[in-house]
Order: structure tokens, then C-alpha cells, then sequence
């Protein structure tokens, strides 16, 4: 039988219980508790925990609202030119917290967030385009569209071909394009900066390389992302696209258009020279997602994005989107 013992029992003026020293709940660790005969309401401390906890009928929970750790990486659609005569497009902007990698423009790892459950979150993943690309995003953490056309962004976009100057990369999250120098024909236009590395000048009218992405671990194996793309020319070298699925640069008036950057990768589309290229359009961009399978579980309603569904690594999940937007929630 249990047995309540008191030193004094007296009435409080506030119309309330007080009590004159802590009040000590009965302690177990979690395999005496879940040996015990339970009913709502029930309360303990749990000394393996920890924790205060309350059994709701069902099964026995933390008092007050738990947090947890989420690390992420953050790519923004890529850049692309959208006429002749542009330097290739800049990748989108990138930022990392995982396992102390990188970010874009030699920024260092950046610092895990803190969830709650049952709160909405916003994901958006850009979408890559000729000109700037679209910005993606998750709770707080913005990454910036790559430039098009010799513009700023994430990263910037390649110089264009009479004496254009690249554009500027974000801090943190992207290089800045190359420049072009006019040395007559043949033309080329500069390479766009990629999160790892700065786009490649023009040489003798030569185009530039575009600047090499960055690899992440955060899916369990290395995979680079974020390439600028190459520079394009009137007659010579096409211009590589950076590591990480940056497009080829044009060599219009011999093998034609360049290419788009890679899809999900936030890398630029190559660039142009001479007459009759064609615009190119950056790579969309990626979210993902990773934090102890232990400590959450992700809503299974997530309308208007577009996911493979949770993977696992490990004793960490982790979860790719790769396109629109809409809310999260954990439990």
C-alpha cells in the first residue's frame, strides 16, 4: 500500500498548494518503470534519462517541449547567360553545418540548428535559370541564387567578352566570377565562379574554366555540388564547367551551344561568344537534411516538395529535396 507522510498539513491563503521544500517525484530507471502498472497521470523521474516524465495512457513522455539538432546544406539554384557574348553562369550559393565541412567561398562550417517539434518549417529549393538563379532555403538559413550575365549572386557569373569584370560571390557562400579582357578575335568570355574555387579569366582570348564546387559527406558518401560554369569562345577551347556539375562553355562558330548546369547541384550554365550562342540555365538547386534517427521523426505531409523520402546512414536520417516549397514538421 502506498503511504503519503507529512510533517504538517495547513491551509494557504493564496488558494493554492505550497510546499516548504522540493518536491521529490519516486525514482526508477526506464526498465523499473516500464515494469510498473501505470495509469494517466502517473508521474516519476527517470535517473536513466534524466528527466522528469508523465505516462499519458499510452506511454510515458518528457515533461515540456524537447529539442534536437539538425545539421543541413543549403544550395541555391546556379546562374546562366541569357545572350551572346556572356561569361559562364556562377553557382548558387552554399552553406553547410555537417561534420565541419566547408562552405562556399572558403567559408567555415557553419552552426547546427535547433529544432522543436510540432513547428513549421519552410523549405524552398531554387530553381536554376539563364540569368540569376532563384534562392533556397530552410528555417533561417538562406542561400543565395548564383549570378548570370557578369552579375553578382551565390557566386558570381564570368565576365563578358569587351573587358568584363566578373561578378561578386556572397561571403560564406560563393567565389567570384573571372574576368574577360578583350585581346580582339578570337573572343571569350570568363568562367562563373562555384562554391570551392573563383571562375578562370580569359587568356589570349581564350576562355575561362569555371571554379570547382565543393563535396559534402552529408548523405554518407562524398558528393561534389556547386560548380560555376565554363566560359565560352567564338572559335577556340570551350570553357569547362567546374567540379560539381558546372556546364560546358559554347565554341559557337565550330561545335555549338553550351550546356546547362547539372540538376540539384546549384551549378552555372556555360557561357558564350560570337554570334549565335544560345543561353544556358544553372542547375536547381538541393536541401538535405540530417539528424539522429533517435531524436525525430519527419511529418509524412510535406505538400508542394519534392523528396526521396528519409534515408538513413548509420544512427542518423537524413532526407534530398530537390524541388518546390512548403512546410515541415518533426515529432
Amino acid at each position: 500500500m502506498s503511504e503519503l507522510k507529512t510533517n504538517k498539513i495547513s491551509t494557504n491563503d493564496q488558494n493554492n498548494v505550497a510546499i516548504d521544500n522540493a518536491l521529490g517525484l519516486k525514482s526508477y530507471t526506464t526498465a523499473q518503470r516500464d515494469a510498473l502498472t501505470s495509469v494517466a497521470g502517473d508521474m516519476i523521474y527517470n535517473s536513466d534519462d534524466s528527466k522528469p516524465q508523465f505516462y499519458d495512457g499510452t506511454s510515458w513522455n518528457n515533461f515540456g517541449v524537447t529539442l534536437f539538432n539538425i545539421d543541413y546544406l543549403v544550395i541555391a539554384g546556379g546562374g546562366g547567360n541569357t545572350a551572346n557574348n556572356q561569361g559562364g553562369g556562377g553557382a548558387g550559393g552554399y552553406r553547410s553545418s555537417w561534420n565541419n565541412e566547408t562552405s562556399g567561398g572558403g567559408g567555415s562550417s557553419e552552426t547546427t540548428l535547433v529544432i522543436a517539434p510540432t513547428i513549421n518549417y519552410t523549405v524552398t529549393v531554387g530553381a536554376g535559370q539563364s540569368g540569376q538563379g532563384n534562392d533556397s532555403a530552410f528555417s533561417s538559413i538562406t542561400s543565395i541564387g548564383g549570378g548570370g550575365g557578369g552579375s553578382s549572386g551565390g557566386s558570381g557569373a564570368g565576365g563578358y567578352w569587351n573587358n568584363g569584370s566578373g561578378g561578386s560571390g556572397t561571403t560564406n557562400q560563393g567565389y567570384s566570377g573571372g574576368n574577360s579582357t578583350n585581346v580582339g578575335s578570337p573572343y571569350g568570355t570568363a568562367g562563373g565562379g562555384g562554391a570551392g574555387s573563383a571562375g578562370g579569366n580569359t587568356s589570349g582570348g581564350q576562355p575561362g574554366n569555371g571554379g570547382n564546387g565543393v563535396a559534402s559527406t552529408i548523405t554518407g558518401s562524398s558528393v561534389t555540388r556547386a560548380g560555376g560554369g565554363g566560359g565560352g569562345s567564338e572559335y577556340g577551347n570551350q570553357g569547362a564547367g567546374g567540379t560539381g556539375g558546372g556546364g560546358t562553355g559554347s565554341n559557337t562558330n565550330t561545335t555549338g551551344n553550351g550546356t546547362n548546369g547539372t540538376a540539384n547541384t546549384g551549378s552555372g550554365g556555360g557561357g558564350s561568344a560570337g554570334g549565335g550562342g544560345q543561353s544556358t540555365t544553372g542547375g536547381s538547386g538541393v536541401v538535405i537534411l540530417r539528424w539522429a534517427t533517435a531524436d525525430a521523426t519527419i511529418g509524412a505531409t510535406r505538400t508542394g516538395l519534392v523528396d526521396g523520402g528519409v534515408q538513413t546512414d548509420g544512427s542518423d536520417s537524413y532526407i534530398v529535396f530537390t524541388g518546390g516549397t512548403g512546410n515541415i514538421t518533426f515529432s
